[in-house]
């Protein structure tokens, strides 16, 4: 199979789907490989790189479209790309297709074949290519809160973990998952005092085993979530349906009650975000305010670690791209339930309930066009 790695063109994003060493897997495999040039350069990786790889380099994305069976990236194909895109191609990378019903429909009107890293799902019911990511945004989610507290930058001025004699700031985190996880414990590592709420008393079981004693895994439920954030400093979203828009968990209302300066860091802002006041910001421009709450929407946040991001994403997807090149799409979604459900659109058609209902459209089960 030829195999296209495109650069990304999505504002500020800096990572890339595939490393040299992706490549190479690939190679061994006996698959072409054609990398859109400079596709790597902001992920430390030169078109030298994947020359010695194996990779061919292609001077413009028309050419790896024009070239390559599936086409890989990471974030969604942008507007400009619609056009591009050929019927029964396969286009392999992050869709999150709720968020954006336009995507949706130019995706069926194209007739390719999208298969959403966001939905595949592992032996264990895990989500096996949205975990790296999820971890990197979590982590960061922390990061970017901290930063965004500072008076500087419009925040309270408050330092998350304090200093002997002061009190740490209050951290709310939204979601007891991969993402929430991950924001919990670089919070509680500097020191603040961390409210963990999910809705799985499982989970919060487990949580309460494996967190420090700074965090507080409390059951979530609309009268905790409209307590908690009149104490808050900052409040983190970190809820994910799978492949559906996130559940609005902050409302309007709820601002008027939050401290001024107090700083909203939407992680789920891809599938729609879980405050009602969210928008998708950029790495450029990543703040806004509503009544004097710090709206921070960054709707690819790994892209700011690219380095990072790139090699944890080709750890994880590479296994799948081998098995869909290898087999071809219709063969390995027969096969292998997991990659099955990452079958979000094909050859026009919705195959993922979450995206249907998004929009009220028609579902077609992927068995449907497998049999």
């Amino acid at each position: 199979m030829i195999i296209g790695v495109l650069k990304e063109i999505k504002v500020a994003e800096n990572r890339v789907c595939m490393t040299p060493a992706g490549v190479e897997a690939l190679r061994e495999h006996g698959h072409e490989v054609l990398v859109e040039t400079q596709a790597g350069v902001s992920s430390g990786f030169s078109d030298a790189d994947y020359v010695a790889a194996g990779a061919t380099i292609a001077a413009t994305a028309e050419e790896v479209y024009l070239r390559a069976e599936m086409v890989m990236h990471v974030k969604e194909p942008q507007p400009c790309e619609y056009a591009l895109i050929r019927k029964g191609q396969i286009v392999f990378t992050y869709f999150h297709f709720a968020a954006s019903e336009e995507l949706t429909r130019a995706m069926i009107d194209s007739g390719s074949v999208c298969i959403a890293y966001e939905t595949i799902v592992g032996s264990d019911g895990s989500l096996p290519l949205l975990t790296p990511m999820s971890e990197v945004a979590g982590r960061m989610a922390a990061q970017e809160a901290a930063k965004y507290a500072e008076r500087t930058q419009g925040g309270r001025g408050i330092l998350l973990g304090g200093v002997p004699g002061v009190q740490p700031a209050t951290v709310l985190v939204l979601g007891g998952g991969t993402v929430g996880t991950h924001a919990a414990q670089m919070a509680c590592g500097l020191g603040a005092k961390v409210y963990l709420l999910d809705t799985s008393l499982d989970r919060l079981r487990h949580l309460s085993e494996v967190m420090p004693k700074n965090c507080f895994p409390i059951m979530s439920s609309p009268a905790t979530v409209r307590e908690l954030v009149q104490e808050a400093d900052v409040v983190i979203g970190a809820v994910l349906l799978h492949g559906a828009k996130a559940p609005k968990l902050v409302t309007r209302e709820m601002l008027k009650t939050m401290k001024p300066g107090a700083v909203l860091v939407d992680v789920a802002i891809d599938q729609g975000g879980c405050f009602e006041t969210s928008k998708p910001t950029t790495h450029s421009e990543p703040t806004f305010e509503v009544d004097g709450i710090v709206h921070y929407c960054v709707a690819n946040m790994p892209g700011a670690v690219p380095l990072t991001s790139t090699v944890a994403l080709t750890n994880a997807t590479l296994p799948y791209a081998v098995k869909i090149a290898d087999q071809g799409w219709q063969k390995v979604a027969r096969n292998n339930s997991g990659i099955r459900a990452g079958l979000n659109v094909v050859a026009g058609k919705v195959t993922y309930a979450g995206v249907a209902e998004a929009f009220s459209m028609q579902y077609t089960d992927i068995e449907e066009l497998l049999s």
